[in-house]
């Protein structure tokens, strides 16, 4: 490019190529930022806003790339609290090199010297083109912060753990912490079981009723119950009540709970389960019941078939009927909000626990089918929000990359549904034997069977 030509030194007595001129540098702008400023004004910054596209290319080109051939490193990439934060900058920088360049572009483009119906029109173009660039990045810049709040507040810095017999196996706890309850304690245990070659998950649910529970070998409540959980602390000797008498009486057991982003309760809880199922379980999940309404809201609602009318608060009658009852909800396909499918999946009178079982499966499961990225992308700050409030795990951020490839895999398979309740066992009599079996069984390869699996 020399100096004659009509972008660097052009004839300004000409209106009509003052314009084409202006078109020009604003959709250079756009498409190649830094170079209009090569063409027509400071090559220095120019070859600089070069450069930054350039660099913003590539890196764009790079996570495109990972995504196809290396996804757990894209993804550990953006769940890592440094990363986020050295992307946030980038995108910040981006984002006011964008104004930049883009100020300077009007300047260069003369205004005044071209056509006066056109000034307006090239103006107004070039400002919201950097509203949609700058604007993009400045958004991105946002997201990416929350995303960084987001991955902080909940998941520590732990070591990840290794897959065990070929699966990761996640206690997953739903505390009845409501805004209408004291205290908390574990209404919904579920042992979620994920093969880590497929995806394929199996969803173990387990009764809060359960009683002699069994305890994993060489763990604190297994010395304190070493026939299992009875002759107990509390007025109740079941699954969920562990939890509590822990919080209440045992905290020194699990000395070092807090410190690794745990309970007592919530540790002696994992002994249990892992005693009940035959299962290592590497990691726990826990949110409240007020979190899991919240999240629901955050995402939009969750669509659920609902089979049979569900009574919202209440009491009983002496035949076990609902009464005095704030609402319904009613059958048919619906979208829920947080309040309706919350009830739907707490409700107690006119059904029994194992119904509850099956019916907060069936929300759980829906949640993990039903919403999309993109779907979480653009309620993105709602749906931390939830999370940093209510959700509490041990995962640490290394393990966060593996276990989102893991989703994506998962979407794609069905997901098993294993009760642990009659008629397969009765919880006041169980026999662990065949509950150990029966899960062995669900969650052997493909063409194995647990105890060939086990041999």
């Amino acid at each position: 490019m020399t100096s004659t030509t009509p972008l660097r030194n052009p004839d300004t007595r000409s209106a009509d190529l003052m314009t084409r001129r202006g078109w020009w540098l604003v959709g250079m702008n756009v498409l190649i930022p830094g170079s209009a400023q090569v063409l027509a004004g400071s090559r220095r910054l120019g070859r600089f806003g070069l450069g930054a596209t350039l660099l913003l290319w590539l890196f764009a080109v790079a996570a495109v790339v990972a995504y196809f051939v290396a996804p757990q490193l894209l993804f550990s990439t953006v769940t890592m609290g440094v990363p986020l934060v050295v992307l946030q900058v980038l995108l910040i920088a981006y984002a006011a090199l964008w104004i930049v360049l883009t100020v300077d572009t009007i300047r260069l483009a003369r205004l005044v010297r071209t056509r006066p119906s056109a000034r307006p029109v090239i103006a107004g173009l070039a400002v919201l083109l950097l509203v949609f660039t700058a604007g993009t990045a400045s958004y991105a810049a946002y997201l990416t912060g929350v995303q960084a709040g987001f991955v902080g507040g909940i998941f520590g810095n732990g070591a990840s753990a290794d897959a065990v017999d070929g699966r990761y196996n996640i206690l997953l706890l739903g505390g009845d912490a409501g805004v209408d309850r004291e205290g908390l304690r574990p209404d919904s245990i579920t042992v979620v079981s994920v093969e880590a070659a497929t995806g394929k998950a199996t969803m173990i649910g387990l009764p809060r009723n359960l009683e002699d529970v069994p305890f994993s070998d060489g763990s604190p409540m297994q010395a304190l119950y070493p026939d299992g959980y009875r002759r107990c602390a509390v007025d109740v000797c079941l699954l969920n009540s562990i939890y509590t008498e822990v919080e209440l009486y045992g905290t020194d057991l699990y000395p070092d709970a807090v410190e690794q982003r745990s309970e007592p309760g919530i540790e002696a809880m994992r002994d249990a389960a892992e005693g009940v199922t035959g299962l290592t379980i590497q990691y726990y999940a826990l949110i409240d019941m007020q979190g899991f309404s919240d999240l629901i809201d955050a995402l939009g609602g969750v669509t659920i078939d609902v089979k049979q009318r569900q009574p919202i608060g209440g009491q009983e009658d002496a035949n076990g009927n609902p009464i005095n009852v704030d609402g319904w909800v009613e059958p048919g396909l619906q979208t829920l909000d947080g309040y309706h499918a919350l009830w739907y999946a707490r409700a107690r009178h006119g059904s029994n626990d194992y119904d509850r079982m099956a019916r907060q499966r069936e929300v759980q499961q829906a949640i993990l089918k039903q919403f999309e990225p993109f779907n979480v992308l653009t309620k993105f700050q709602a749906v931390a929000d939830a999370g940093t409030q209510v959700v509490k795990t041990d995962i640490p951020q290394s393990a966060l990359g593996y276990f989102a490839q893991l989703a994506l895999k998962a979407r794609s398979e069905p997901i098993t549904d294993l009760e642990i309740v009659p008629p397969l066992i009765d919880p006041a009599a169980p026999d662990f034997d065949l509950i150990h079996t029966t899960i062995a069984d669900a969650t052997a390869p493909a063409g194995r069977t647990g105890s060939t699996a086990s041999d």
